[in-house]
């Protein structure tokens, strides 16, 4: 693999905090962790898979377990690795929660939940997608004393919950594009939101354009794009009243006639809870829901690129409400007992940070508080949320 003069300054850094790690006990030095940072388009994963080479040259029984915050992202690191024959047998892959959590079975073998295990054999962990870890999670994973290489996006908002940014300010920094992406449209305008957090008006390539939110024909057009909505495509905005609009527009659309969640609905989760395995911002479809009593439902959800199936409580109030139920003392009762899911055909960019699609429908909204930097984060989170097709509607 050919890699640019910054991904060879790069390797070489990370080899070295390495070798410095294999010398010593990781927990007798501050150094048990290294971010790596880079924009979209910057070869992340090409480095990764260059890396993992390398090692296996140095030592072929170093144990590297390779992890992501969201199943899906797990499956394409996996998919890379093999087509690129750097999985090796001694190698693990999958999500964070999967490498550092077990469950916790009754006697009938159903999982109650999950507790953290007392050991990982591996020498090395590599964090994909670092910019989506929080800082519960964070800290259990430097728990195990195993040095941790973390990578993520720089560019991107923080996490979903809390203050805590791995990624604020990374160690090591890939910020020169890949030459095979510099003429990606996706590509191009995640740059222009990222420096300017201006898109101009206008077509950037096959299924990537940006409409005028002032000109009658977009609302058409628009429109029209909405209609072709499969589970492929993502819709970002910025405010919740328009999520809930267009949560409301889309059922009707997918011939939901109830306001009420059904089976087939596609949801969000809305809260950290790891003694359940379910986390902000992940998404599924519903396989089951029935009436449980006036506060809540009984649901199995099936969640995107994840091996188990959710069965538990959900609360009703939180279906189409236009904020996160937890402000009441009465709400707060609910929550502690059961979880949080809403519609999740449309979403806030804030919610979307772990997903992607094939096509994303983007509605630029700002809030009046943002600071240019947080827009900036905003705008290019949500382009790069986009694998193929990105249709902006804006001024």
């Amino acid at each position: 693999m050919n890699i640019s003069s910054d991904k060879k300054l790069a390797l070489k850094q990370i080899l070295a905090w390495y070798t410095k790690q294999q010398k010593q006990a990781v927990n007798t030095n501050n150094q048990q962790y290294l971010t790596l940072g880079g924009y979209a388009g910057t070869g992340k994963t090409t480095l990764i898979a260059i890396l993992r080479k390398i090692l296996f040259k140095q030592n072929p029984k170093i144990r590297v377990a390779f992890a992501a915050f969201t199943g899906k992202a797990a499956r394409v690191l996996k998919t890379y690795l093999k087509d690129n024959g750097v999985l090796y047998k001694n190698d693990s892959i999958g999500t964070i929660h999967s490498l550092i959590y077990s469950v916790i079975e009754n006697e009938r073998h159903e999982i109650i939940g999950w507790k953290r295990k007392e050991e990982i054999k591996a020498d090395l962990i590599i964090i994909d997608e670092a910019s989506m870890v929080d800082q519960k999670i964070w800290f259990d994973l430097l728990a195990f004393n195993i040095s941790i290489l973390a990578v993520g996006d720089h560019g991107q908002l923080p996490p979903i919950n809390g203050q805590f940014n791995l990624m604020e300010n990374p160690a090591i920094k890939l910020e020169e594009i890949h030459r095979q992406m510099a003429d990606n449209p996706i590509i191009k305008l995640s740059i222009a939101a990222r420096k300017f957090g201006h898109i101009e008006i206008g077509n950037y390539g096959q299924g990537v354009r940006k409409l005028n939110k002032n000109d009658p024909e977009s609302a058409e057009m628009i429109e029209n794009y909405l209609q072709s909505y499969n589970k492929d495509t993502l819709i970002l905005c910025g405010y919740n009243n328009t999520r809930t609009k267009l949560n409301n527009y889309l059922r009707t659309l997918l011939g939901f006639e109830s306001a009420l969640p059904q089976a087939g609905d596609r949801i969000i989760c809305l809260r950290n809870n790891q003694q359940k395995a379910v986390f902000n911002g992940m998404l599924g479809t519903l396989q089951r829901v029935t009436s449980k009593d006036e506060n809540f439902y009984e649901v199995k959800i099936l969640f995107d690129d994840e091996e188990q199936v959710f069965e538990g409580l959900a609360v009703k109030k939180q279906f189409g409400a236009s904020t996160t139920l937890s402000f009441t003392k009465e709400l707060r009762v609910l929550t502690l007992q059961a979880e949080l899911f809403d519609f999740a055909y449309a979403l806030t960019v804030h919610k979307a940070q772990g997903s992607q699609a094939n096509r994303v429908i983007l509605f630029e909204e700002r809030f009046k508080q943002m600071s240019d930097l947080d827009w900036r984060r905003w705008l290019y989170t949500a382009v790069t949320r986009a694998e193929n097709e990105l249709i902006i509607l804006g001024d």
